[in-house]
């Protein structure tokens, strides 16, 4: 080698050593896997190593890659790490990555990808939460959009240029897919079509709930319920967070707060409440206790090593974690259900599940607040054995799958309800979000917007924040402010923390009380409306709750509106607290639900799409009551005088309809030589529908006025317009 190759190769070491290691790695095969759905598979891709958790079914190749297919991933490694790239051209808007804090608009952001228990968002200034998306949505000026899924569980780094996509991985390389096609709605829906949609939930689970960390006894969670009902502010569920169990164990019950959870659970029942109770994956380590005996003989821990579990403190003190890696272990919690759903829970809410352990007694460098990255996990069936680095991010979503097919198993009559703080894309189909540890003030407050719409445009539609904050006091300005709009997201709690002042929406004195009332029962009067729409989205997969944007992908001025949103397509949700917010052209006339909201100044605006038809019943006390004596038909002609609206009716749980037991009623509404015809224009499903709706009350909005008829189901209603 001659002195100048050796300079050379010192120069190269030099960069290497400074820079990196980085290999372009080339494709190994392009595949068509759906309508405008690509498979990029990078050459050296082994599922051995970086198996999928993320989609619902294995990708079937569907016919040739359309000719002229611009979006084409490049993939490298990084010193040994996968990443992957996607070039972007012209001016596009960027959303997604699930849960997030910061804007709507993700152009110029970055987010960590490793699920962690993040109280306040504080971690790394709010750019790592609970939850992992590894997924992008791109918005083109004409409307028509795309996205990508970069389908590693692995620990990551995900940006967001304007030029260009990067996901950084720690792992080995991984799938990418991407869609494109005319517009964002479409994108969404192929989203669902790789990775599911969620189950249609009970109609019970779209009431409103109430929780606390912790109402500690049997009697006091009876004082929440029967203040509920004295005082006719509708609710449907309560909850019970970790301090109902025996010292912190879970699947246990307090012998002396909590001495007859069935007792408890059926005289809420009586009320007309549901009751939801927390259950973590930390196992107390304790050789009394039967759930801890039980994993122990059936070796179902996570382990260290072949001898040795895995210990991390939680709740209890030292727990065992069960390694949701293996089939056995997903059977074996499943089946701890069992008993514990007997005392008649209604659903469950999995915590902690990131997982989240307390290391703080640790030296700071190996403060992880998890397992170490090379603990082992098992692995069984589909799944490899693998280091937590990788299976990380997707411990929760194992955990949610198994606790929903427990429960499922349990009441296999009955839809389960379960949520869940950390998931992994693709886990909507097991569980419901919310998200997370919020704090009460008015940043949280506003972030709680885009945070929800983020997560809908991210496949989980069945989302909410903690109404009110969760950490920190709350006073009756900001409650009434956050319940003022937050009745309207998909899922609506209110949440406060151990330590923090109550906040019940009767905490705040009568004038706070009457808001909440009017903000629930607005709430509650739409339930029809938002009952059709989950049962849509299970269909779909698009949100309930979506960007102003959607109601015209081509007008660039919305792209970044974050304060008003969507609910469905027809009805526009303000806030009080938004301040110039960008609103969609064409008719939107404002709707007008509860008498008194008018005069409240904490309640959001609501609007009503020209040309739409949104279903609607009286105020109830709970989901289970007769909403429809009379039903209500809210109507918003378009510009040539008509309005289509849709109602899905069904039993309100269970799987009957499954088999054809449901209605999907279209109505019609026409102007014609001064009336308006409100009428079904037809029906599909086997359920029949005239015992549950006899009589109609159709309100027309037209030019600031409302014009109100009554008739029936049958009939129709025509309103004079003179």
């Amino acid at each position: 080698m001659n002195f100048k190759n050796i300079l050379l190769a010192v120069y190269l070491t030099l960069v290497a050593m400074t820079t990196g290691w980085c290999q372009k790695v080339p494709l190994l095969k392009t595949t068509l896997v759906g309508n405008r759905i690509v498979e990029f598979i990078p050459q050296g891709f082994d599922s051995n190593k970086t198996p999928s958790l993320i989609l619902s079914s294995t990708s079937k190749p569907k016919g040739t890659v359309p000719a002229g297919w611009s979006l084409v991933p490049e993939f490298e490694l990084v010193d040994h790490k996968a990443r992957a790239v996607l070039k972007l051209e012209g001016n596009i808007s960027l959303y997604g990555g699930g849960e997030v804090t910061g804007p709507l608009l993700r152009n110029g952001q970055s987010i960590k990808l490793w699920n962690t228990d993040t109280g306040a968002y504080s971690v790394e200034g709010g750019k790592r939460l609970y939850q992992t998306h590894p997924w992008v949505m791109g918005v083109r000026q004409d409307g028509s959009a795309f996205g990508i899924i970069f389908d590693s569980t692995w620990k990551a780094e995900l940006t967001t240029n304007d030029d260009e996509i990067i996901y950084n991985s720690e792992g080995a390389l991984f799938r990418v897919y991407v869609i494109d096609r005319e517009s964002p709605q479409e994108v969404l829906k192929g989203l669902a079509e790789l990775t599911g949609t969620i189950k249609l939930p009970a109609r019970w689970t779209l009431g409103y709930h109430q929780c606390r960390f912790s109402y500690d006894s049997e009697k006091r969670v009876m004082e929440i319920a029967e203040n509920f009902r004295e005082k006719k502010i509708p609710c449907d569920v309560i909850w019970m967070d970790i301090d109902y169990m025996q010292g912190y164990r879970v699947f246990t019950f307090d012998s002396i707060r909590f001495p007859n959870p069935k007792r408890l659970n059926d005289n809420l029942h009586k009320k007309g409440f549901r009751a939801v109770y927390m259950i973590d994956p930390g196992v107390k380590v304790d050789q009394g206790y039967s759930v801890y005996q039980s994993g122990s003989v059936n070796e179902v821990w996570v382990m260290k090593n072949k001898t040795e579990e895995y210990h991390g403190k939680v709740w209890p003190g030292e727990c065992a974690f069960p390694d949701f890696t293996s089939p056995k272990t997903r059977n074996w919690w499943s089946g701890l259900y069992k008993d514990f759903l007997k005392t008649g829970i209604d659903g469950v809410w999995n915590d902690m599940n990131e997982p989240a352990v307390n290391d703080s007694d640790f030296p700071a460098e190996k403060q992880l607040g998890t397992m170490p990255y090379d603990t082992p996990h098992k692995g069984g069936a589909d799944l490899p054995a693998g280091p937590h680095l990788l299976y990380h991010n997707a411990y929760g979503r194992l955990m949610v799958e198994a606790s929903y097919n427990g429960i499922l198993q349990t009441n296999p009559d009955k839809r389960p309800f379960l949520l869940t703080r950390s998931n992994l894309l693709g886990g909507q189909r097991f569980a419901a979000t919310w998200t997370g540890d919020n704090y009460a003030g008015w940043d949280h407050l506003k972030l709680s917007v885009p945070m929800s719409l983020t997560l809908g445009l991210s496949g989980q539609p069945f989302n909410g924040s903690d109404i009110g904050g969760f950490l920190g006091n709350t006073d009756g300005d900001l409650w009434a402010s956050w319940l003022g709009f937050g009745a309207f997201m998909p899922f609506a709690r209110g949440h406060a923390c151990a330590g923090t002042n109550d906040k019940e929406p009767w905490a705040y004195g009568a004038a706070v009380e009457k808001t909440s009332r009017i903000a629930l029962e607005r709430r509650y009067r739409l339930l029809p409306y938002l009952y059709t729409l989950f049962y849509k989205s299970s269909k779909t997969g698009l949100p309930v709750m979506a960007p102003v944007f959607f109601a015209d992908p081509k007008e660039a001025r919305l792209r970044d509106e974050q304060q008003a949103f969507l609910v469905g397509e027809n009805l526009l949700v303000v806030p009080a607290f938004a301040k110039n917010p960008v609103l969609p052209g064409g008719i939107w006339e404002k709707l007008t639900l509860i008498e008194g909201e008018k005069q409240d100044k904490y309640q959001a605006v609501l609007k009503i799409k020209g040309g739409s038809i949104i279903p609607a019943g009286k105020v109830t006390q709970n989901a289970a009551e007769n909403s429809f004596d009379p039903m209500s038909l809210l109507v918003c002609l378009n510009e040539k005088g008509q309005a289509e609206g849709e109602l899905y009716l069904d039993a309100g749980d269970g799987f009957e309809y499954e088999k054809g037991d449901y209605a999907l009623i279209t109505f019609t509404a026409q102007k014609k030589n001064g009336n308006i015809v409100v009428k079904v224009l037809k029906t599909e499903g086997k359920r029949n529908v005239s015992k549950e709706i006899e009589k109609i009350t159709a309100n027309v909005l037209l030019n600031g006025k409302t014009y109100t008829g009554t008739g029936t189901f049958k009939n129709g209603v025509t309103i004079s317009l003179k």
